[in-house]
């Protein structure tokens, strides 16, 4: 459109006026630009008063087909720069702490320790750094836990990562049926069976998984069956793999423990059995926990023949059972009371994320839980044998040479 006519501000009131149907387009944002500077320019905008400036904007808009507030910004800026348009500043970018190799060594410590929450992830880092004196995790090390996750978003990490059964009633009597109360010692144990399915009506092997409640030390074991002649040999095994000793055992409503067997055979190792109430799922709510966190994640759901027991419970005991011990850090709680409305609420500080067996010696007296022949100096021996890093890769290695072998035997 050729405007150059257009001279007064008469002319410009009579044309919007005369125009208020028809609607304008420019050809490009170029072009429109140009045409409101030269405008701006033609009419000496920045000189005139109030109500004239409104009747240009207002031409403008007809004319461009732009906002107001468009408009608006295009006239500040032809004021501070005397052009519209042009190249934008460079946005502030921050300077990249994080490197290719550290999203390479979290997505390859997230592989071997099976993807642990962010917290633990960076007590893995600290202690990869400070313990082992692991100089590739210095960064890492002191990383956030907020950036853990957005690493873990990143496309070079996501290019690297590539049952339940219902519990049967018991009438027998036997357990005392309440919830555990340990007062924070040790020795006070949360056991659970896991079955690792059926296929075409043939049972698969079942695992017993036991967790002390203050320390989480915990010990798995494989079992060809549940009846007392596999059970209660693994149980003497389990009970004797804890450092501490045991003094209260409390499991779900299952037959295979709550039995004449096993209750004769703890009370002749001076263990109180006990068993969860009735529509209270909490009472065993941390072994459930622990077999979806460490039994489901390191060796599935899929079907295992019952006769692999032995060798998944050597491998168990070889591999996993040290390093869910020695090297995994796990949340501890800390009980915090509302002041206002005096309610529990349990909270979860990073300073107590910490490896089970860092967490039995910070108990108080912690020497004096300990079994006859067992101290600390041995146990620190185990600890320190290998790095976290190492026991995963370990116990990765040792999993899949089993899994192959289930493979080519089935």
């Amino acid at each position: 459109m050729n405007d150059t006519n257009l001279i007064g501000l008469d002319q410009v009131r009579d044309f919007v006026k005369a125009n208020e149907t028809i609607q304008f387009k420019a050809l490009s944002q170029a072009e429109c630009y140009a045409w409101v500077a030269s405008t701006l320019k033609r009419f000496n905008y920045f000189k005139l008063r109030k109500k004239e400036k409104g009747l240009v904007k207002a031409y403008i808009q007809k004319v461009t087909d732009y906002s107001r507030a468009q408009v608006t910004r295009l006239i500040n800026q032809y004021e501070t720069r005397k052009l519209i348009g042009g190249r934008r500043q460079p946005r502030h970018r921050f300077s990249s702490i994080y490197t290719q190799r550290d999203i390479l060594l979290l997505a390859e410590t997230d592989e071997y320790h099976q993807t642990l929450s962010g917290p633990a992830t960076k007590k893995l880092f600290e202690r990869a750094h400070k313990e082992f004196n692991d100089v590739d995790y210095k960064r890492l090390a002191s990383i956030s836990v907020a950036h853990i996750y957005n690493l873990r978003k990143t496309h070079l990490y996501q290019s690297k990562r590539v049952f339940y059964t219902k519990t049967q009633k018991s009438q027998v009597k036997i357990g005392e049926r309440r919830k555990p109360d340990p007062n924070g010692q040790p020795g006070y144990l949360r056991i659970d069976t896991v079955h690792q399915g059926d296929l075409d009506g043939e049972k698969g092997v079942y695992y017993i998984n036991a967790i002390d409640e203050v320390t989480q030390m915990e010990v798995v074991c494989a079992v060809e069956k549940i009846s007392e002649n596999y059970l209660i040999p693994v149980l003497e095994e389990l009970i004797d793999t804890f450092p501490f000793e045991i003094k209260e055992i409390h499991s779900d409503n299952g037959s295979e423990y709550i039995n004449k067997v096993v209750a004769n055979l703890l009370k002749k190792l001076l263990i109180e059995l006990t068993k969860s109430r009735s529509r209270q799922s909490n009472d065993n709510a941390l072994i459930e926990c622990k077999n979806g966190a460490i039994v489901r994640k390191w060796l599935g759901y899929c079907h295992i023949p019952q006769y692999h027991a032995l060798r998944i419970n050597e491998m168990l005991k070889t591999n996993m059972v040290p390093y869910i011990n020695f090297h995994r850090p796990c949340h501890y709680a800390e009980t915090k009371i509302d002041a206002r409305t005096g309610k529990e609420k349990k909270i979860y500080p990073y300073k107590n994320i910490m490896t089970p067996y860092e967490k039995l010696k910070s108990l108080p007296n912690a020497e004096s839980h300990l079994k006859p022949g067992i101290s600390f100096v041995k146990l620190d021996k185990l600890a320190t044998k290998e790095s976290d890093l190492e026991s995963a890769k370990k116990l990765k290695k040792a999993r899949e040479k089993l899994f192959q072998f289930i493979r080519k035997t089935a």
